[in-house]
């Protein structure tokens, strides 16, 4: 019998301690087809639904066999708590942003007040899903919460303008800025409380290729960094993604104080656990040209080579959200791999 629940095994190493083996885990989106069809709970019915979110979350724990619940699949709750307009996704897509909100400072004033726990919003149906994830699985199995980061938050709100504005208009894309980390706290916590122990936030749009480095310290290191310290503060650790090649801003991203540092495929593992001090390298199987499309002979040998590049300094893991049409056999083998890890 093991000496950690998956609980503990994952919030030690998050938090740098030692233990027995790696867990098996997947920090970033985990719903595929394999899953709907095994419990017959489909998108985007679930994604607006808390027993059929909570349920087909779950599946990829019961029917893939991560070692982690992760709740819940898109980032766009957050953007359509304020009104954006949003695309409904499918069977096999999540929804996306298609339109904007905020043009200047008044037009937040229209959100002084708000409730993360709205009945009418989907971050309810959220916060309800890990209720009920709590409730039937306490302390074995450890819940992700997951939302956007407040840097591609503040994007989804004010649209594409929002990379020039950061630039031209500092005053205004810093209190944006605020407005945005003040939501993320609320919600993150609201998570929290649900019964989420561990966090994942994806921040897209807030990459050191995108703005450079003097723009991520400005606008996105000190909010993350506010976030974080919020999460700490209730015991949580945290994960960030953010997608692309961030190997040249990894060591500006590690100075929020995020215990873990989620990489997607365009990074080199062993390159990246060189740019951190503390953060676990969290990564980063190809999600489509490994994952997806190759067999699970090849997804074995791809987490071993992964895996030898981590060096003991991360935890294997898609290097970014799941294909939904992701086959479980693979999912599966990278499973296996990251089990026969010992510390």
């Amino acid at each position: 019998m093991s000496e950690y629940t998956q609980k503990e095994r994952l919030v030690r190493v998050l938090q740098g301690e030692k233990v027995d083996r790696m867990p098996a885990v997947c920090v970033t989106q985990t719903g595929t087809v394999d899953q709907m069809e095994a419990i017959d709970v489909f998108w985007p019915e679930a994604n607006y639904d808390a027993a059929k979110l909570a349920a087909l979350a779950e599946a990829g724990h019961t029917v893939v066999g991560f070692e982690a619940i992760r709740v819940p699949f898109d980032i766009t709750a957050e953007a359509e708590f304020f009104g954006c307009g949003i695309k409904d996704g499918t069977k096999v897509q999540q929804p996306s942003v298609i339109s904007h909100v905020v043009k200047s400072l008044d037009d937040l004033k229209q959100f002084e007040g708000f409730d993360v726990a709205d009945p009418a919003k989907r971050t309810s149906i959220v916060l309800e899903a890990i209720k009920i994830l709590k409730e039937k699985y306490e302390d074995e199995v450890p819940i992700i919460g997951s939302m956007i980061g407040p840097f591609s938050l503040a994007q989804h709100l004010t649209g594409d303008s929002w990379f020039m504005d950061i630039m031209t208009k500092q005053e205004y894309g810093l209190e944006v800025m605020e407005f945005a980390t003040d939501f993320s706290i609320k919600y993150a916590l609201a998570q929290v409380e649900a019964g989420a122990s561990v966090f994942s936030i994806i921040d897209p749009t807030a990459s050191y290729q995108l703005i450079g480095g003097d723009f991520y310290k400005m606008f996105v290191v000190p909010f993350h960094q506010k976030l974080i310290d919020a999460l700490h503060e209730k015991g949580v650790p945290s994960v960030l993604h953010i997608c692309g090649d961030t190997t040249e801003g990894l060591a500006i991203m590690e100075t929020c104080g995020v215990d873990a540092i989620s990489v997607d495929q365009n990074v080199n593992a062993a390159t990246a656990v060189t740019k951190v001090e503390k953060a676990l390298i969290v990564g980063n199987l190809d999600p489509v040209n490994c994952l997806w499309n190759q067999s699970a002979e090849f997804v074995k040998t791809e987490s071993e080579r992964v895996l030898k590049e981590l060096d003991g300094k991360g935890l294997l893991a898609p290097g970014c959200g799941t294909v939904s049409q992701t086959p479980t056999e693979n999912l599966q083998a990278m499973i296996e791999v990251a089990k026969s890890w010992t510390y």
